[in-house]
């Protein structure tokens, strides 16, 4: 599995996100069990440790610009939708740190969307079998 670097996020790409367990894989008895959100979910504050461990990041700080805000969706999914690809290149992914339940190494994608007089912290389980790229 991929870890953080003291100080630094790493950098993680699509095949990173694949060697993740699957949600299901998760033990019914894990304290991340509780975190139901196979698509977008709105939570109050971002989830850290000590229930998630930081893995790294998705987005590509090597750019200048801002990261793209087209979605990618082929087979017609919508942003919330729990089988949306996750595509690392494109919105919200490109803006997302990833993270791992400190028990059973399941997979969370986080990033926070800043609107004009809100702020709102979103969470979606990462499903290998969905990643793109």
């Amino acid at each position: 599995m991929v870890t953080a670097q003291a100080g630094a996020l790493a950098r993680l790409n699509a095949d990173d996100l694949r060697r993740l367990p699957d949600p299901a894989d998760s033990p019914s008895d894990c304290t991340c069990r509780h975190l139901q959100c196979a698509g977008w979910e709105s939570v109050t504050a971002p989830l850290a440790e000590p229930l998630l461990q930081p893995l790294g990041t998705l987005r590509d700080a090597t750019r200048d610009d801002e990261p793209t805000l087209e979605e990618f969706h082929p087979g017609g999914t919508r942003y919330g939708s729990e089988t949306a690809p996750v595509a690392p290149a494109y919105f919200p992914y490109n803006r997302c740190t990833v993270w791992a339940c400190a028990g059973c190494g399941r997979g969370f994608l986080q990033y926070t969307e800043f609107g004009g007089y809100y702020v709102d912290h979103r969470l979606r389980e990462l499903d290998p079998a969905l990643v793109s790229g």
